[in-house]
Parts: C-alpha cells; structure tokens; sequence
C-alpha cells in the first residue's frame, strides 16, 4: 500500500495522503465508539444497579474526545516530520496532558454520577446512604483526583514533582500560619464528617449560640442553616467544635407534659378525673406506653388543684405532634366536663375584717336629720 501510493502521488505530497487518512480513521472510530456507547447506555438503563450507569454516563464524552486527540496527534506527528517545524515538538507533552485532563475529567463525572446514585432510593433499595458519608466521600475523592492530576500534567512537561512537594512543604507552614482560620473550619468540617454529630436535613439548634435550623450543606468551611423563617444562615465549621449541639431530629419520641388545674369545689371529683385521664391516655393508639406515662394530682394552687399529664407520642413529625396533643387536651377537657367539673381560672379571694354596709340616698338623708 505504501509503495503504491508513493508511486502514485507525488513524493512531496504524499504525507497529506497519510495525514487525511489517519484524521477519517478519527472520525469514523469516534463514529463507532459513540455508536457501541449508546447501546450500552440503553441496556443499563434497565437495570438498577448504579455503578453501570455512573460508569457508562462519565465515560462516554470522554472517550469520544480522547479518540479525537489520539488521532490527531498522530496526524500532527506525521505532519511535523515532514515540515520539520519546531512547534511539533510539544505535540507529544500536549496529548499527555489532553490524556491526563480526560482521566480527570472521566473520574469526577464518575465520582459524582456514583454520589447521586448512593442518595437516589431507585439504586439502593429504597434506602439509601447517608448522604453527609457519601458527600464527604466524594469531596475527598475528588480532591485526591485533581492534586494527582495537577502533578501529573506538571510531570509532562517536566516539571520536578519533588522541588514541587517541597516547596509546597515550606509554603504550607507560612500559609497554615497565615490561614489558621480556614483551617480550623476545614478540621471542623473534618469533624463533623467524622462524629457525624448530625446529616444534611436534620434539624439542629445550639443552647450555646442563637443557631436553629434545618442543615441544607456541609462544606469544608461553612455549613449552611436554613432558619424556620426561610433564612440561609452560613456558620464556619470552627463553630461546631466550641458548642454543644442538639439534634432534635434523632429524637425517638415527642413529649406531652402538661398541667391542669380544676376548681377548689370539684377536690371531690379529682381522683375520679385523674383515673379517666389516664385510662384514657393509655387507650391512645398514638401515644407509646413503652415509655413513661404520669397522669397525677400534683400541687394546691392558689386558685386551682393541680394535675399533670407525662407522655410522649410515637410521631417525631412536629405537626403531627401537635395534632395528636391538642386531641388529648380535647380529651381531657371532656372528661373533665363529664364529672361535673370545670377547669379552674385564675381567681382571688378578698376577706374584709368588717363586713361593708351600703348604705341608700334616703337613709344618709335621714340619718343626717337625726343628727
């Protein structure tokens, strides 16, 4: 073949022969693969397992760009040797690092597409992971993909990655000492990851700062808390390690604790009152007598007899919460009713050392004539 066409066409010219070649093998090979790609595309997505369809969706524009810059590299080598040109000589160093860029490109898509497939219940069984794990997970994989590239691209064109450590050795002690800030929230952020004190949705509040909300995002220097009022509230990692933190969303139950106060004139009815209330609490279907449960008379008030109610409900959901606990009022209030007795209100009770004498118009008339 090499000598036929060196036969044929002008052996000046004949390297653009080569080079048309090589480029429509490019074409017709990225053609392909497309093609092989998009059939395997569609194959995995009948099933349900998530690492074929993070794998198949990051590989596919990558592989596609990497035949395009293996074949024209190789047509741009041909080329160079012919017009002897100096600029040809950084086309192998380029095609290292265009390979390089594509390997990192390919491993992020991966690492992400995997990420989202671990928090998507389709490709976990209806359960899937914790998604502030598989987020930190894939933050430090990412990282680690990147730094690995940069010195690799360094590499190719033959830059020492010794002189390159050691340097960053030396300016990681100035930087660590100029931004101890930012990483005391980085170690924070580490922390947080590590003791999973709590997740991306959960429902946090400190006693120690004003800081109550529900977590949308852990990142490596601020977390962000949307407030009940819809407000995005950004506190730096360093923050979590010098407060104490409640988490009410891992709560197991809610807690009804409750103290109701009837009339002085109704003591008789009282103990009758307390055993219905209680019957009726532990009658409940949404509260748990699995745990405490207190329905007694508890203090003389100054206008009132004092009873408390001590249970908790199955539901951690707030607003489920309160419905069940305005029905036990609602409850309470019937019972109550239904002896005869009302719920005492706030009263108070003058005692006169002489009694009052009122007295009419007439009779102060009268008794001023007397006079």
């Amino acid at each position: 073949m090499q000598q036929w066409i060196e036969s044929t066409i002008d052996s000046e010219y004949y390297w653009i022969f080569y080079v048309f070649a090589v480029v429509l093998a490019t074409l017709v090979a990225a053609f392909v693969l497309r093609i092989v790609l998009t059939r395997i595309e569609r194959r995995t997505a009948l099933t349900q397992t998530l690492w074929d369809d993070a794998l198949i969706g990051a590989i596919e524009r990558p592989a596609t760009w990497l035949v395009w810059v293996i074949g024209l590299s190789f047509a741009a080598e041909l080329a160079g040797r012919v017009a002897e040109v100096g600029l040809f000589v950084y086309v192998e160093p380029l095609r290292e690092l265009a390979i390089t860029l594509l390997l990192t490109w390919f491993l992020v898509s991966f690492i992400s597409r995997a990420e989202a497939n671990l928090m998507d219940p389709r490709f976990t069984s209806n359960k899937p992971m914790d998604a502030t794990t598989v987020t930190a997970v894939a933050k430090l994989l990412r990282v680690s993909v990147i730094i690995t590239a940069v010195l690799v691209a360094l590499q190719s064109f033959g830059v020492s990655i010794s002189g390159v450590l050691a340097f960053g050795g030396i300016g990681g002690l100035a930087v660590g000492f100029a931004a101890k800030d930012l990483l005391a929230n980085f170690f924070g952020g580490l922390m947080v990851y590590l003791d999973r004190q709590f997740s991306v949705g959960d429902w946090i509040r400190s006693p120690d700062k004003e800081i109550e909300g529900v977590v949308e995002d852990i990142g490596w220097r601020l977390t962000r808390i949307r407030t009940f009022d819809k407000r995005p509230l950004y506190v730096p990692n360093a923050t979590f390690t010098q407060i104490s933190v409640e988490n009410p969303s891992r709560m197991l139950n809610r807690r009804i604790y409750e103290t109701i106060g009837i009339r002085y004139e109704d003591a008789e009815k009282l103990p009758a009152i307390v055993a219905d209330v209680k019957a009726m609490i532990q009658a409940h279907e949404d509260l748990d007598m699995n745990q405490t449960l207190i329905v007694n008379f508890d203090a003389f008030g100054t206008s009132s007899l004092n009873f408390f109610v001590y249970t908790f409900t199955r539901t951690t959901n707030w607003v489920e919460y309160h419905g069940i606990k305005q029905d036990v009022l609602f409850k309470i209030l019937k019972i109550i009713e239904s002896h005869g007795a009302r719920v005492a209100l706030p009263t108070s009770t003058i005692h006169m050392a002489d009694p009052l004498r009122l007295h009419s118009r007439e009779a102060e008339e009268r008794e001023a004539a007397l006079r």
